[in-house]
C-alpha cells in the first residue's frame, strides 16, 4: 500500500497543474466502468447480502454512482475557476489584487463501508477526481465480491497511479488509515471512527468522516398521516434500513400513536406483500448483523415494549436461512431498551409519542447530534421552531433521506454523526486545497503605510486607521 501511494504521489507531482481535460476524463471512465459493468455489480451485491433487489442495487448504487459523476463533468470548471477577493483598504486601490486557487491536495483515501459499496467509492470519486487528485480505496470485508470486482475491473479503466483498490480485514483498515495520505475519507460506525482519526493524526492527514446515529422523525399534528407513514415506511424498508440515513426512530403525537402504526403496517403491507421469496426486499448482511438485531427486539420485549413484525403472508421466518427480517415496529420503547441507545442500522422502527412539540425538541437534543433530522407537517412556526432547535447534519423535510441525493447541497455530519461534508461543489472544495494569493501593486505599499522602521506619523496614521 505505501509503495501504491508514493507511486501515485509522484506521479501527481509530476502532472501538476491538472488540466481540466484529464480530470473530465477520469471521471467519463469512472462512469464507463460502472456502466459497461453494471449487471456484474448487482450480482456481486446480491452475492454478498445473500440477496439484494436488483432494482434497488441500479437505483441506489449505480445510477446514484452516475448520477455524481456526471454532475462533476457539468460543473468542474466553474468550480475550478479562482475566486477574486477584495483586498484591505487601500490596496485595491493603489493596484493589489488577492484571490484563491483550488489545489489538488495529490492522493485521496477512500475507507467505504459495506452497506453501499459501490456508491460510497464511487460517488465520492466524484469530488476527488474533480478537483485533480488520486485514489486509494480500502473496500469493506463485509463484500468481498464487490471488492473482488472492483479489483479486477479498475485496471481495465484506470492505472494503479491513478485509482487503486486493496481490501481485507480490520489490520489492513488499519494500516491503510495510518497511511500519509493528503487526505482520508471515512464512511462508517461512529466507533471505528475514533480509531480512524487516531491513526491518521500521526500523519496529520486531514480526515472527512461520514457516520451515522439515531436519525428521527418528528412528526407534527399537521402531518398527513398517510402520506408520512408511507414515506418513511419506504425510506426504513430501502436496502432492509442498512442505510446511515435510515429514519431510526418516530416521535408522534401520542393522540396519533395509534394511527401513525397503523398507517406504517399499511405502507409496508403494500409495498411488500411478501418477503421471503420477494426480489425487491433486501436481506441483512450477515449472521452477526442478524443475529444483533434479533437480540435487541428480544430485550425490547423483556423490557416491556410491543414489538409488531409486519408479516403480511405469515411467513416462516424461523426455519429460514435467508437473512431476511421483517419491519418491527416497537411501542413504548423506553431509554434502557438498547433499540433507544444504540443505531439501529436494520428493519426496526421505535414509534414514541410525545405531548408537545417541546417534548419531541428535548427528546431529539438529549441525545447525540444526529446525521439527519426529518419533520413531517403544514405548520410552518411549528417546522421553523423544530429546525431552530435541534442540531444534525441534514434535514429532509416531508420525506426521508432525500437530501442526500442533492448534488449541491453538503453532505455530512455533525459531532458524533460526522466531520466535513462532501458532495457536488462542497465535495470539490473538501478534496481541493484552498490557496489563497496576494499580488502587490508596483508602488511600494510597505513605505506608504509607515511600516519601515524607523517609525514615525505615518506609522502611527496607519495604526490609528487600522484600530478604527
Amino acid at each position: 500500500m505505501q509503495q501504491i501511494l508514493e507511486r501515485q504521489r509522484a506521479a501527481y507531482m509530476a502532472e501538476l497543474p491538472v488540466p481540466i481535460a484529464v480530470r473530465k476524463d477520469r471521471l467519463k471512465r469512472a462512469i464507463a466502468m460502472l456502466s459497461d459493468n453494471a449487471e456484474k455489480f448487482c450480482d456481486a451485491l446480491s452475492e454478498d447480502f445473500g440477496h439484494r433487489s436488483r432494482e434497488q442495487s441500479m437505483i441506489t448504487d449505480i445510477a446514484a454512482s452516475v448520477a455524481p459523476l456526471r454532475h462533476a463533468i457539468k460543473h468542474v470548471e466553474r468550480w475550478a475557476k479562482p475566486d477574486k477577493k477584495p483586498v484591505m483598504f487601500p490596496l485595491g486601490l493603489l493596484g493589489g489584487r488577492g484571490w484563491i486557487e483550488y489545489q489538488p491536495l495529490g492522493v485521496v483515501g477512500v475507507i467505504a463501508p459495506w452497506n453501499f459499496p459501490v456508491n460510497l467509492v464511487m460517488s465520492p470519486l466524484a469530488g476527488i477526481f474533480a478537483a485533480g487528485n488520486r485514489a486509494m480505496v480500502k473496500t469493506s470485508e463485509f463484500t468481498p465480491c464487490v471488492a473482488a470486482l472492483f479489483e479486477q475491473l479498475a485496471p481495465g479503466y484506470f492505472d494503479v497511479e491513478e485509482l487503486a483498490f486493496v481490501s481485507g480485514g480490520p489490520e489492513v483498515g488499519k494500516a491503510f488509515a495510518a497511511l500519509p495520505f493528503d487526505h482520508l475519507l471515512f464512511t462508517g460506525a461512529t466507533g471505528i471512527a475514533k480509531h480512524i482519526l487516531h491513526a491518521a493524526a500521526d500523519n496529520l492527514t486531514p480526515v472527512t468522516l461520514e457516520l451515522g446515529g439515531k436519525s428521527p422523525v418528528v412528526v407534527g399534528r399537521s402531518a398527513d398521516v398517510a402520506r408520512t407513514t408511507e414515506r418513511v415506511a419506504l425510506g426504513k424498508m430501502l436496502n432492509a434500513g442498512q442505510i446511515c440515513l435510515a429514519p431510526d426512530y418516530m416521535l408522534v403525537p401520542a393522540e396519533k400513536e395509534a394511527e401513525v402504526v397503523a398507517g406504517l403496517v399499511d405502507a409496508a403491507t403494500r409495498m411488500y406483500p411478501t418477503l421471503l421469496s420477494n426480489p425487491d426486499y433486501t436481506a441483512l448482511i450477515n449472521d452477526r448483523h442478524y443475529q444483533r438485531l434479533t437480540e435487541w427486539l428480544d430485550d425490547a420485549r423483556a423490557k416491556g415494549a410491543e414489538v409488531i413484525a409486519v408479516n403480511p403472508a405469515n411467513e416462516d421466518f424461523a426455519t429460514s436461512n435467508s437473512r431476511k427480517m421483517p419491519l418491527h415496529i416497537v411501542r413504548g420503547a423506553t431509554d434502557d431498551m438498547i433499540v433507544m441507545q444504540e443505531e439501529i442500522f436494520g428493519p426496526i422502527l421505535p414509534v414514541r409519542s410525545y405531548e408537545h412539540i417541546d417534548g419531541a425538541i428535548d427528546e431529539v437534543n438529549r441525545r447525540d447530534r444526529p446525521l439527519a433530522l426529518y419533520y413531517f407537517g403544514s405548520d410552518g412556526a411549528e417546522r421553523r421552531q423544530v429546525m431552530d432547535r435541534t442540531v444534525s447534519g441534514g434535514v429532509t423535510l416531508d420525506d426521508v433521506i432525500f437530501h442526500v441525493s442533492q448534488e449541491e447541497l453538503p453532505f455530512g455530519g455533525v459531532g458524533p454523526s460526522g466531520m466535513g461534508a462532501y458532495h457536488g461543489e462542497a465535495g470539490f472544495r473538501t478534496f481541493s486545497h484552498a490557496r489563497s494569493v496576494y499580488k502587490q501593486p508596483r508602488i511600494d505599499v510597505a513605505k506608504l503605510a509607515g511600516m519601515k522602521p524607523p517609525y514615525g506619523k505615518a506609522t502611527r496614521a496607519t495604526i490609528k486607521r487600522q484600530m478604527g
